[in-house]
């Protein structure tokens, strides 16, 4: 959009349009030209024909099909259209097939081989006999005349295609043709009888055109032509997918299978790629047989009470039982593990032909950031630069950076940044450097002449690196200047006022920074479009975060430049795979899968953890286990960055339905087997009921069913006109903007060509004031949903509910890479707002539990969602678990009787069944043992403090209406690489976790000196208690080494605390239960 370089800023409710700094507003060019028909099959243009119309290959539903499709399903494939399945009819000019005969009212057939009346220069005759076939018999008479003969004649004259010379192959009196089926009524190759001959006229054909080209010509034109195929045949074969039977709707289920044999450029672009059954059988044989052993450890558990520690004993029970149900909504929805595979060189043969324009669809990337303080703006920078130097079209490309903090630093260091970027991005494609982003290709520890064979990259990395340098110190410059912010607020270099000043009171701001006319990059050529958008905040508005700024992205991008696709990443976030974006069209420009794919979402990588992960910053045991498990159903759950998204799902819209074929009627069953009245009224409710379902279902979607009964002519009644009534709710979904509307009906994108610049301008200011979600069904229906901090669960939810499925795409090179906190303060709070969201979205009305019924989700689907919700109630007898051994040791009791046989085996076989079950997972999900362990560790860790503390901040919110903050703040630090993660930060969420530390500890003392003091006897029951308290221990200890650090002693603040609750909680046991220590002695106790 040709903004001459300016800043926009405005207030649609306050009628306020500034364009700052600019004399006149220029010609808005609109990003995608309209194109005509595509064809369904192959992806070519439909051709035009010499009428002027578009080549339509079925008359009944006009299905755009290419004609070389159409006659290639002619010949080869079922003769029916791949749409409403009829029979496709001849076209004039296209070559007759078996069955055509019965189309005699559509032609001219009495003309149709009339060659006499033809005569073409500069041929000549040639002469020669052909068979006359009638009816399967041949004949020898011929006839000179070109004319052809009616039914009752004996012979048939067909040219030969010689162009008057004969093949060297074929002698002289023996020419033979190939006669097409409508002739003859049979198929075969029929010699003319020696010693006829008869004049022929040649068949009229262009001199210099090859024969091939032909459907009929000689032997060894044929010859040649079934080589051929036979090599193609066994070279290029349709690669299916293969679908499991509760796999989901894509793949191999939705492959159509009447389509004809594919070259390279027609073949699927992904496929699945299904776990060995070496692997994975045992895997699920692993699981029942652990679902049963866990029947029969609670039958034992139930029936073997402990009489003397009764408490005890039904408190582990309970627990017990609800690890048992969390670890069922966590197992089973990894029962069908996938992988994928894509084909970027089947892509490239699709949509990028030589000599022609890309056909890849736009791409909209969005990259969000709120304050510049936490979020380094050089961080940001180097994310932008990596977006604009992507592998992909760069006239489809448009990156839209979302600044919620209206902070003037972000603006002037994206203006930085698009001044960097027309250096950076030519240098990237001119010698294909991965990864680009600037900062971690410079500091790449890795030989980077490998592979380049360029004599000038040496000179041009060396010139490249100093630019970035002196580009890193521009950046540090606006950093330290923005430390002090002046007391009249910033002011831009032409003197006017920076507008975000205010940060809770600002217009509207969008830059276009890249992408308008006169800027380009150092080589001339064009750049990806780069745009800066704050949008408006006023007091007294619910501007629901990054939610509603991702919203506000949404709109703005529609009116600009309205991709089809989008790509939201955070700021932190860069793309380490140039071809990440070819990667997500392989799945989402996919034409026999594509269509009910919402999103396709990429594993988060990190860069910056130590070697050890010592708080499973990766989350690998999620990313490559549990992700796998669920793109085997629905898809992956989003998780809120390195995410491509269909628009169209985005708003809202129900997934496409396939049509299933016609089921079985009564008819097709023998008469014994079901009586046909009782089964036909059976059906007659079934059909009924369905009926209601699939329009109940489809009410979801309000904009499809207006648009359907203005298509089909319903009237309705409460209306007189349709379209208005439907404008109307397409204005009460979408808000009060026309062109914002109008784009929301383009389903493969684009921008209104009759739209002016005034419009575009202000319309872009319209759609992200704060006042245009009021009385919409924005965050409700439309786009990210609100109503928790983890907005990004939610809109997966939403999606899956709508009946669309997603995508886990896992390439050989990461395709994202980021940050992740490394300090253990920083790590729980990441995990606190997490669990805060989930208990938000328990408490709400989209609960997986109750929620989205008769919808699109899948029950092992919902299993995982609900998983995902209720994981922080785990949180409490996970404590009340982690306490019972210390308590155990101290009091001399026992969650268990005395073992018996029995209860051994039970013992030890589920411990078996629980380590066989990790071990093939990390078998089948490429997983170290390191890795696993981790997450096993710090699930502990985490379940003791940060899903405790936001189990109780999510009750007060909800409950009270309180909102309860955890601050953290720094006590020190250290240098070195890793330095951050020796940093202590007091938190009172490290509060709980050393509380069940310390008392475990003095347990395990007071347990063995107990042991000690009372000699060989009291070691036996001491056994069990030991491991359990040891479980424990094991599990907090990395949490013991981040409270430690590189101090030599804990601080002395976490000491008080947590020796203060653990004497709170021996008093309070001392109160529950004072036998013990006043009428009797307790055996085996150190009390005694």
């Amino acid at each position: 959009m040709a903004t001459g370089g300016r800043l926009i800023a405005g207030s649609h409710n306050r009628n306020e349009f500034i364009l700052i700094n600019a004399d006149e507003i220029g010609r808005i060019k609109s990003v995608q030209e309209l194109s005509g028909q595509i064809c369904q099959i192959c992806g070519d243009e439909v051709e035009i024909t010499i009428d002027g119309e578009p080549f339509v290959a079925c008359n009944e539903c006009a299905f755009p099909v290419c004609r070389i499709c159409y006659e290639y399903e002619r010949r080869e494939g079922n003769q029916a259209c791949p749409q409403c399945k009829t029979r496709y009819k001849r076209i004039k000019g296209s070559p007759r097939v078996e069955g055509d005969e019965e189309e005699d009212d559509i032609d001219d057939l009495e003309h149709e081989f009339d060659y006499g009346n033809i005569t073409v220069p500069g041929l000549t005759q040639s002469s020669g006999v052909i068979p006359a076939v009638c009816g399967g018999h041949v004949g020898s008479s011929g006839s000179p005349s070109g004319s052809r003969h009616d039914s009752s004649s004996q012979g048939l004259e067909i040219p030969l295609l010689t162009y008057g010379e004969e093949e060297a192959q074929i002698s002289s009196d023996q020419h033979a043709i190939i006669v097409p089926p409508f002739a003859s009524h049979g198929d075969g190759i029929h010699p003319s009888p020696s010693g006829s001959s008869a004049p022929l006229q040649s068949r009229p054909m262009v001199p210099d055109k090859d024969s091939a080209l032909y459907g009929y010509g000689s032997v060894a034109w044929k010859d040649r032509m079934e080589d051929w195929k036979k090599r193609q045949s066994g070279k290029l074969q349709v690669v299916k997918h293969q679908g499991d039977n509760d796999g989901g709707d894509l793949d191999g289920n939705e492959l159509d299978p009447d389509l004809p044999m594919m070259d390279e450029g027609r073949q699927p672009l992904s496929r699945k790629l299904p776990i060995a059954s070496s692997k994975i059988s045992p895997y699920r044989l692993i699981i029942i047989l652990r679902l049963a052993i866990l029947g029969f450890f609670f039958h034992y558990r139930v029936l073997h009470p402990v009489p003397d520690a009764y408490g005890l004993w039904m408190t582990s029970v309970i627990c017990e039982i609800w690890f048992a149900v969390s670890w069922i909504l966590d197992q089973f929805p990894k029962w069908y593990p996938i992988e994928r595979e894509t084909y970027l060189d089947r892509l490239s043969l699709r949509y990028e032909k030589e000599g022609k324009p890309s056909k890849l669809a736009d791409v909209d990337v969005f990259v969000s950031t709120v304050d510049p303080m936490k979020e380094p703006p050089l961080i940001t920078a180097n994310t932008v630069l990596s977006i604009l130097a992507v592998d992909y079209p760069v006239e489809k490309v448009a990156c839209y950076v979302s600044d919620d903090g209206a902070a003037m630093l972000t603006f002037e260091a994206l203006s930085e940044t698009s001044e960097f970027a027309r250096k950076w991005v030519p240098f990237c494609k001119k010698f294909n450097i991965e990864p680009r982003a600037p900062e971690w290709y410079f500091s790449q520890k890795m030989d980077y002449l490998k592979n380049k064979v360029h004599p000038a990259f040496v000179r041009e990395r060396r010139a490249m690196k100093r630019e970035y340098e002196e580009f890193k110190i521009s950046i540090n410059r606006l950093v330290a200047m923005a430390q002090k912010v002046p007391e009249e607020g910033w002011t831009m270099q032409d003197g006017t006022p920076w507008p975000g000043n205010n940060v809770r009171d600002h217009p509207g701001m969008i830059q276009v920074f890249l992408g308008h006319d006169g800027v380009r990059d150092v080589e001339g050529n064009e750049l990806p479009r780069l745009v800066y958008v704050s949008r408006e905040k006023r007091p007294g508005f619910d501007h629901h975060k990054k939610a509603g700024a991702m919203n506000a992205l949404v709109r703005v991008s529609a009116v600009l430049s309205n991709a089809p696709f989008l790509l939201n990443v955070d700021c932190d976030h860069y793309i380490n795979n140039s071809k990440a974006l070819r990667e997500a069209m392989c799945f989402m420009m996919d034409p026999t899968s594509g269509k009910k794919i919402c999103y396709v979402q990429f594993p988060q990588r990190f860069d910056g953890i130590d070697l050890h992960d010592r708080y499973s910053n990766r989350n690998v045991v999620f990313f490559d286990i549990n992700m796998k498990g669920l793109d085997g159903l629905q898809g992956p759950i989003y998780v809120g960055t390195g995410c491509v998204f269909r628009r169209q799902a985005l708003y809202g819209y129900d997934a496409p339905i396939k049509k299933k074929p016609p089921s079985k009627t009564c008819n097709c069953w023998p008469k014994w087997c079901c009586s046909c009245c009782g089964s036909r009224k059976i059906k007659k409710g079934k059909i009924k009921k369905d009926k209601k379902k699939k329009l109940k279902h489809r009410e979801a979607s309000k904009q499809i069913y207006a648009l359907e009964t203005i298509e089909e002519g319903i009237e309705e009644t409460n209306s007189e006109n349709p379209s208005h009534v439907s404008q109307e709710k397409l204005e009460k979904r979408f808000g009060q903007s026309p062109v914002f509307v109008a784009s929301t009906l383009l389903e493969n994108g684009g921008v209104p060509k009759d739209a002016s610049s005034a419009t575009f301008l202000k319309e872009a200011i319209h759609v992200i004031s704060c006042g245009y979600e009021d009385k919409t069904e924005w965050g409700k229906e439309v786009g990210w949903i609100y109503g928790s901090v983890t907005e990004d669960i939610l809109t997966g939810f939403k999606m899956h509910c709508h009946g669309w499925r997603s995508v886990y795409c896992i390439p050989k090179r990461p395709a994202f890479k980021g940050s992740a906190p490394i300090n253990l303060s920083d790590r729980l709070h990441q995990v606190l707002r997490w669990a805060l969201g989930s208990v938000e979205i328990f408490f709400s009305k989209h609960c997986p539990i109750w929620y989205g019924y008769g919808g699109g989700l899948k029950w092992l689907e919902r299993f995982s969602y609900i998983n995902s919700v209720v994981y922080p109630w785990t949180s409490i007898p996970l404590i009340v678990y982690c306490t019972l051994p210390a308590i155990c040791l101290l009091t001399g009791k026992f969650i268990v009787p005395e073992i018996s046989n029995y209860a051994s085996i039970i013992f030890m076989a589920l411990f078996i069944s629980i380590a066989a079950t990790g071990i093939l997972e990390m078998q089948w999900g490429g997983v170290g043992i390191d890795d696993w362990w981790r997450n096993e560790q710090f699930w502990v860790i985490g379940g003791a403090s940060s899903h405790l503390f936001a189990l109780f901040q999510g009750l007060l919110k909800v409950l009270a209406g309180v909102n309860t903050n955890f601050t953290v703040t720094s006590k020190g630090g250290d240098d070195g690489e890793f330095s951050e993660l020796y940093i202590f930060k007091w938190t009172s969420l490290l509060i709980p976790p050393t509380t069940l530390l310390i008392i475990n500890v003095v347990g395990v003392v007071v347990g063995v000196s107990n042991a000690i003091n009372n000699g060989y006897d009291s070691w036996g029951p001491l056994f069990g208690k030991l491991f359990f308290a040891l479980w424990v221990i094991i599990h907090l200890y990395p949490f013991l080494k981040g409270l430690i650090g590189k101090q030599e002693k804990i601080p002395t603040v976490i000491i008080i605390w947590s020796i203060l609750l653990a004497s709170i909680m021996t008093l309070v046991w001392v109160r529950i239960n004072p036998v013990c220590f006043t009428r009797r002695p307790c055996t085996g106790n150190l009390w005694t």
